[in-house]
């Protein structure tokens, strides 16, 4: 338990100091702008493009892989968006943010530095599909479910043509795309160029943490709702069980692949929900309440998921 422990303690604890350094200095929100656009636009980039671009082609195109983990996803935010929606008589806009929530895990700033330390370089390919297609999927659902609510007032093509931009432009998915591409061709960078791709990758997990503690303690909580009971249930204990038994019944994979596509199952809501919930004015509070939550529960979760994979507790495969 003690290497758990250590495993786990620096990675909250970047989080936490970011939340107390927030809550000492009570810098605006504002303040945060040029760092993330370091971590989102440089930093992460260059770690899924350094990864991946060592790594052999053939890896990179589990299918099988791809469609059970995002599959598991699509579960579990249908899972919330149902329960949601009976409660409430058909909400969809309401409904969709709340199963967003439940499904839309932080495997952006968090996953990539978590499932690294836990299984080493192996797992920056399964984290690298599983963000590119997961976020291909958040990026179509929200604004299509939005429009089924009547809360998008462009037309289809502006809306497709909108989802379209956002995917092709995301910098996380053009540095996978570049690093498939220099695997594919076997290209190495200049060693000066990989030096540099080197530091800037070192500093995506530690900045990301720190920017993520900040975010928290910056954002309106307020009263917490009984509505996260679900929400954080589904999310941090149902929805890494469905990626389980979905991935261990469709295929033999890697081990390390199948426990970094469930560590990321159990990560905490992401702080895109909050975004998306600002962008079209629904349940921004309780969003951001959601990601409160089930980022201080995720300390236990995930700890104690990590304890039964690190101690042969959880078979990789269900049915070997």
């Amino acid at each position: 338990m003690a290497d758990i422990i250590g495993l786990v303690l620096p990675f909250f604890g970047l989080i936490l100091i970011g939340y107390i350094v927030a809550c000492i200095t009570r810098q605006p929100a504002e303040a945060l702008g040029w760092m993330n656009t370091f971590i989102i636009y440089v930093a992460l980039p260059a770690l899924f493009f350094q990864l991946l671009s060592k790594t052999p082609f053939e890896k990179l195109s589990e299918w099988t892989f791809i469609f059970g983990s995002v599959f598991s996803t699509y579960i579990a935010f249908s899972m919330m968006f149902l329960i949601s929606a009976l409660r409430s008589r058909g909400e969809i806009a309401k409904s969709t943010i709340k199963g967003l929530a439940a499904a839309y895990g932080n495997i952006g700033y968090m996953g990539p530095g978590l499932a690294l330390l836990a299984f080493g370089e192996p797992a920056a390919v399964p984290i690298a599909l599983i963000f590119c297609f997961e976020n291909i999927m958040h990026f179509a659902i929200a604004p299509m479910m939005m429009a089924a609510a009547g809360d998008e007032r462009n037309s289809a093509g502006i809306l497709a043509a909108g989802v379209i931009k956002k995917i092709v432009l995301h910098p996380f998915i053009i540095a996978t795309a570049v690093g498939v591409t220099a695997a594919y061709l076997e290209l190495r960078p200049p060693v000066p160029v990989a030096r540099l791709l080197d530091y800037l990758a070192s500093a995506a997990a530690p900045c990301a943490l720190f920017v993520m503690g900040v975010t928290l303690a910056l954002r309106p909580v307020g009263r917490l709702p009984a509505q996260l009971v679900p929400i954080a249930t589904i999310k941090l204990i149902v929805h890494p069980i469905i990626c389980y038994l979905v991935l261990s019944w469709i295929g033999n994979f890697d081990p390390v692949w199948v426990f970094s596509a469930v560590l990321l199952a159990a990560l905490p809501t992401a702080t895109n929900v909050f975004v998306i919930a600002q962008q079209y004015n629904v349940w921004i509070n309780r969003a951001s309440a959601s990601i409160l939550v089930t980022t201080v529960l995720s300390v236990f979760t995930v700890t104690a998921l990590l304890y039964l994979i690190k101690n042969n507790i959880l078979p990789p495969d269900l049915y070997p």
